[in-house]
């Protein structure tokens, strides 16, 4: 099983997860290429679960490329807003044409739907759930990670992409406000991998 963790093609264009998963797996010798601009149709993520979606998208690509594939998928869920935007985090708002627009107007659509809810009730949390898929399309690992927090009322902090800014945790600092070594300490991604490298035998 261990052949297969040393090299992994991660299935995203998103380069910060790419930094974030290399940080941790490159620790341990494996060697992760982004999927770049393979000319591979990206499939299609109709899936209801994050599991679902991450499975969808290492099958596809691991059959594709002939490769073992990581494939990602991850989102917010806010307490208040019934679990939403769950599977639909990267495209809430629905608009905006570079991944910067797409963040700044998710995290203002956010912020619009819980405008009057108090800080109990704004419990939210970073969820990843990572799916390995060797060449023939077969799941190796699968690894589910969450970062606890609740939603703030501005954005805050510059080290990080999409709602980081907003998801406020137990120290009060946003998940932009940490260092990259803390995030990948405790973040959904971080703790997934982690999970993940243990499901592989290698921990």
């Amino acid at each position: 099983m261990g052949s297969i963790m040393k090299k992994l093609i991660i299935a995203t264009s998103n380069p910060h997860k790419v930094e974030e998963i290399e940080s941790v797996l490159g620790q341990i010798g494996i060697a992760c290429v982004a999927l770049g601009d393979a000319g591979i149709p990206e499939p299609e993520e109709d899936g209801a679960t994050f599991e679902a979606n991450a499975r969808i998208k290492a099958i596809a690509y691991a059959k594709a490329l002939g490769a073992t594939v990581l494939a990602d998928d991850s989102g917010l869920e806010v307490d208040a807003l019934g679990g939403r935007p769950g599977v639909h985090s990267a495209r809430f708002a629905g608009i905006g044409a570079t991944r910067e627009q797409r963040d700044a107007a998710n995290n203002a659509r956010l912020l619009r739907e819980l405008d009057g809810v108090a800080d109990a009730q704004r419990g939210a949390r970073f969820v990843c759930v990572l799916c390995v898929a060797s060449p023939d399309g077969t799941i190796a690992a699968q690894a589910r990670g969450h970062f606890e927090g609740r939603i703030g009322h501005t954005l805050r902090g510059a080290n990080g992409f999409g709602y980081d800014p907003l998801l406020v945790l137990e120290d009060g600092r946003t998940s932009a406000e940490l260092s990259s070594q803390e995030k990948n300490a405790r973040s959904h991604r971080g703790n997934a991998l982690r999970t993940l490298v243990t499901l592989l035998g290698r921990a």
